[in-house]
């Protein structure tokens, strides 16, 4: 399983120095919502012009204007952007096309949908990369979990990668990894943490799967 490190802080500095420390420890390399738009795509060119061997994740959550946007961050170097499950599969088509001229992935971001693994068969069939199982920061702070089970009900209904991300922690990334996530996104656990290289670590020795 990939460990990829969510970055929603609010400066392109914070983000890198914040690198610097953890980037031996992951595989992918996540430009938040919030940075993005703080900041511009230039922080996806920055992330990957500095640490070109790491897969570089353009969180957009894009809802509209789907081909146009992921352009856009395939332009800046993205290796991965994401599209909002919820959105027009118009959409989502769109999104797929960029993806599949720049030879790039598309992840939708399932936050918000409530019959999960309907709409994952369907997002399947249009051909998107990857699957999130999200649980977003308001829904975490208002009691919100990862939810395992519904993560090993996907793995047995799409055959696509599924990746999982919120709240996610070092004591609970084992079970991330048993219920069949390809990819494990951790963000304040990490860039939170008094010590954000030892708990990129830390999680890095967690995880038993490439």
């Amino acid at each position: 399983m990939k460990l990829q490190v969510s970055i929603d802080l609010l400066s392109l500095e914070q983000a890198m120095n914040l690198l610097q420390d953890v980037a031996a420890y992951v595989d992918v390399i996540e430009a938040g919502t919030p940075l993005i738009k703080q900041e511009g795509l230039k922080v996806v060119e920055t992330f990957k012009k500095f640490f070109p061997d790491k897969l570089i994740f353009a969180d957009m959550k894009t809802m509209d204007a789907g081909e146009l946007e992921a352009e856009m961050a395939f332009k800046a170097n993205a290796d991965f952007t994401t599209v909002l499950a919820v959105s027009n599969d118009a959409t989502i088509e769109g999104a797929v096309a960029a993806a599949r001229k720049y030879n790039k992935y598309v992840t939708a971001d399932m936050i918000g949908v409530h019959d999960r693994v309907k709409r994952a068969v369907e997002l399947e069939k249009l051909g998107v990369n990857y699957l999130e199982l999200h649980t977003g920061l308001d829904e975490q702070a208002h009691g919100g979990v990862s939810r395992l089970d519904e993560l090993q009900t996907l793995r047995g209904m799409v055959k696509i990668p599924l990746s999982a991300a919120g709240g996610i922690k070092e004591d609970t990334i084992q079970q991330v990894e048993a219920a069949g996530a390809q990819i494990a996104a951790v963000g304040a656990a990490i860039y939170a943490a008094k010590s954000p290289k030892e708990a990129a670590r830390r999680i890095r020795e967690k995880i038993t799967s490439s």
